[in-house]
This record gives structure tokens, sequence and C-alpha cells, in this order.
């Protein structure tokens, strides 16, 4: 059974989210402070952790930092309610995989949950250990991290933090390098539907792919008429 770390300091909210993912299977510890979440979290290891972002006597962002001075790699989602880019920059910025902004349905917090759970299992059920990492032209891709490094001779290193969506996606066209993937098969995959809202929303994640991709010109992100797209190496 996953265990969850939720610091909520609404307690109707927190109450709500706890016993919600208790039902769905996840063993839920919630404390109502940062303070309490850093106690917490250095009693027991968790599989994942959800900080609110506007909590008294600290913050869900200093909360974070101080959990990745301790742990580098557990999965962090925020709670905010508060929708400006800076919050969210902010947020991966010291070490977040996710957010969600309030309000939010339960339906969608647990599909990013297991999103996020499913990058960090490393072996599939028959045993066989699934790549973590990518190599997309001079690009390295880190998918447990969600890191996409550029390597270029010469030059140091350049890094961009992806999100949830942008990793998941570009992992499905790296499965499939130089080879399409349908539009459905996208959506299916990384949306769960492909309704004609999840559709505008993964064109607008393509572009953004593409725009990170640009600075290797041996690598394209084209649309295959008919099928869908195809990443180019």
């Amino acid at each position: 059974m996953p265990t969850i770390l939720l610091v909520e300091d609404d307690p109707n909210l927190g109450q709500l989210v706890e016993e919600y993912l208790e039902m769905k299977g996840y063993q839920t510890d919630r404390v109502t402070d940062g303070n309490q979440g850093l106690q917490q979290f250095m009693a027991k290891p968790y599989d994942l952790c959800i900080f609110d972002v506007m909590m008294p006597k600290k913050d869900g962002f200093t909360l974070a930092k101080e959990v990745r001075m301790s742990n580098r790699d557990v999965p962090i989602i925020f709670l905010t309610a508060k929708s400006m880019q800076e919050d969210t920059i902010q947020g991966f910025k010291v070490g977040g995989d996710d957010y969600v902004t309030k309000p939010f349905s339960m339906e969608e917090l647990l599909l990013r949950i297991q999103a996020i759970l499913r990058r960090y299992q490393r072996t599939s059920a028959d045993g066989v250990v699934e790549p973590t990492t990518y190599q997309i032209g001079t690009f390295s891709f880190d998918y447990p991290h969600q890191l996409l490094t550029q390597t270029v001779t010469g030059e140091d290193p350049q890094t961009q933090k992806l999100t949830s969506k942008e990793s998941e996606l570009l992992k499905l066209l790296a499965q499939n390098l130089n080879q399409p993937v349908s539009r459905s098969f996208a959506l299916k995959m990384v949306w769960g539907d492909d309704s004609y809202f999840n559709a505008r929303s993964m064109d607008v994640y393509i572009t953004k792919l593409r725009k990170y991709l640009k600075n290797d010109t041996a690598v394209q992100l084209v649309n295959v008429h008919g099928e869908g797209f195809k990443l180019i190496s």
C-alpha cells in the first residue's frame, strides 16, 4: 500500500482528501502545518507528499526545500489556491513534481498521484526493468525526475524542468522514436480519453515540447497528416 504524507491546514479539505485517498487504497498521514509536516516526514518513509502552499508556521515551498535536503527523490505535489505562473515556476524550482490548483476534483488529484507513482515505478509487472533515461539527439531525458538536459561539447549543460504532462507525452514519443504516434493513442495514454478539450490541451503541450527541443536542429517533432505526431532524431 503506497504511503502519502498530506500537509493541509484547511481541516475540511484535509479530511476529505485523506478519506478519499484511504478509500482508494493509499495509507495517508495528515498534519496541518509545515513544522508538523517536516517532523512527520523525518519520522517514517513516504512514497509521495502532498503539500498545501499557503500554510501557517511554514509554507509548502519552504517545507519542500527542507524535505529535498534529506530526500532528493520523493515525489511532491503542491496544492495551491493561486494560478499565477510565478507560483508554478517556484514550485518546480524547489523540487516539486506537479501542482493542483484549488478548487480541484478528487479524481484529478488521484490521476496525478497515479501518474507520478507510475514514473517512479522502475520495474514492470513481468520483471523487465524499463528505461528511465532516453537519448534524443543531444538531449538526455530523465523521465522519473522530469528533466530534459542538452549537452553540447564545449558548452555548459542546459536543463529544463518538465511538468508531469510534458514528461508523460515526451516519454511516449521517445519510446516510439522515429515512429508515428496517433493522436487518439497519445490522448488515451496521457490524458485518459480523446475528448476535444484534451486534444486542444495536447496541442499546447506539443508546442511546448517543440520549443524545448528546438536547439538541436537534428531533432524534430513533426505532425503526421491523418495520424498524429512523430519525434525524429
